[in-house]
């Protein structure tokens, strides 16, 4: 079994740009950045316990998902190419350039990447509930909604979207959804979201994952976060990682969330923009 992959742009043309979701996403989050990338061929998969892809079998984790992505592009002629990733998505690129340099020439990182902050009173990350931590994304795989209809309700009220509820978000959220009425589930498997959120907080061979990078980095991040509040990194956060990673670029992505980075015009141009050097 292989990963569940949305095709953007032309069916032929140069190696094609992979582009990866974030923790309870799917490939269609890409929809609104693939639309300033016209001439540009994107492979989007779904990952492991996701989307179209939420069948295939534990374990989950950081370099399970990037020895998937590995099989993927060699599937797709192999050769280096530009790598983006939202999100844990981005966690997962840069384990796949760590693991297979020779698959990426360069690494785009909207929004992650970096080793987040433990929470206060949380020493490691066995003080940590990832469920808690996420939100409004992981209390949703608990939810069952009655048509596609109460979905997009339950989108339209999440503070991200407040004034960014566009057709792309619309066809994102729809195709996440599994079963049939009035039983209607997202598709990410809370076992994946819950064993990957626990590999976002810098173990050792994470560090050393980054530390070995040598092709061009770039990182994008969004002022606002997961509830259109405070930052996934706040400011100054990603400077730090300089230390392990000195060709470094870091691009400040003005009004957007850590969902309209992608989903809204303003920040998927930057995204995109990023993306085509």
């Amino acid at each position: 079994m292989s990963l569940a992959v949305t095709t953007f742009g032309p069916e032929s043309g140069g190696p094609a740009m992979l582009a990866v979701h974030g923790i309870t996403a799917n490939g269609r989050c890409w929809d609104t950045v693939a639309a300033h990338l016209p001439d540009q061929r994107i492979i989007a998969p779904d990952l492991r316990g996701r989307g179209r892809s939420n069948r295939m079998p534990g374990p989950y984790g950081l370099r399970r998902h990037a020895a998937d992505l590995a099989e993927l592009i060699d599937a797709d002629a192999g050769g280096g190419r530009t790598v983006i990733g939202h999100s844990m998505g981005a966690f997962a690129v840069v384990m796949l350039a760590a693991q297979r340099p020779d698959l990426v020439d360069r690494l785009v990182l909207v929004d992650g990447g970096f080793p987040l902050e433990l929470p206060p009173g949380a020493t490691s990350v066995d003080d940590l509930d990832p469920g808690v931590l996420l939100g409004p994304a992981a209390a949703r795989l608990a939810m069952e909604f009655s048509d596609p209809e109460a979905y997009l309700d339950f989108w339209r009220a999440h503070p991200s979207f407040a004034r960014d509820m566009t057709p792309a978000v619309e066809a994102y959220a729809l195709y996440d959804l599994e079963g049939e009425p009035p039983h209607l589930r997202p598709s990410t498997v809370a076992a994946a979201m819950m064993q990957d959120a626990l590999e976002l907080y810098g173990p050792e061979w994470y560090l050393d994952a980054l530390r070995g990078l040598r092709m061009p980095v770039t990182v994008l991040r969004a002022p606002r976060g997961l509830l259109d509040a405070e930052p996934i990194y706040a400011p100054g956060v990603l400077e730090s990682f300089r230390d392990l990673i000195p060709q470094l670029e870091i691009v400040e992505v003005d009004d957007v969330n850590h969902y309209t980075i992608l989903f809204a015009d303003r920040g998927a141009e930057r995204v995109a923009e990023a993306a085509s050097r």
